[in-house]
């Protein structure tokens, strides 16, 4: 709710999250706040490590999320779908992929709810080089186009949440 308040000043014109639930629900608080529907991008899911998971996990289908999730766009089709199992680079791959494709497809500004690496990667995969992030709970990573391409204007803030982590927990 306090990311849905924050962000409600902004300028997003299409709202892009993980298919997993944890994302969706963040996603659908600033949904409300901006009056806009979810497109459900499997490209920005966590991230499939072997590690973490035995096989590819079952996300709710995009039906039984929009009955939950009213503002979810049924007519969105994820652009990249990820294969179980997965190594980092081939997450980092995936992300700035998915990254790449959703700005180049989509010119106006957009807010993509994803997960701690792919956070990381779609930031990677649109500013390059190795940025330091935050990427913690509910942060937020502005990125903005410039003449140079593209610059991060935050890094992992927090300052909207009234209660935030302390420590990193995906790396």
């Amino acid at each position: 709710q306090e990311l849905g308040e924050r962000l409600s000043l902004e300028s997003i014109a299409h709202i892009f999250s993980s298919p997993f639930l944890r994302a969706v629900q963040t996603a659908h608080y600033v949904a409300q706040a901006l009056e806009l529907p979810i497109k459900l991008e499997a490209g920005l899911s966590e991230w499939l490590n072997p590690e973490w998971m035995p096989a590819m996990p079952e996300t709710l289908p995009p039906e039984v999320l929009a009955e939950r999730y009213p503002h979810i766009d049924l007519s969105y089709t994820s652009r990249i779908v990820p294969q179980y199992p997965e190594s980092s680079e081939t997450l980092a791959e995936r992300t700035a992929g998915t990254a790449r494709q959703l700005v180049e497809e989509f010119s106006q500004d957009i807010l993509l709810v994803g997960h701690g690496a792919s956070v990381l990667g779609t930031t990677t995969g649109l500013v390059g080089g190795s940025p330091t992030i935050n990427a913690s709970l509910c942060c937020l990573v502005k990125l903005v186009r410039g003449s140079q391409g593209w610059e991060m204007e935050l890094h992992g803030d927090t300052s909207h949440l009234s209660q935030s982590e302390t420590v990193v927990r995906f790396i």
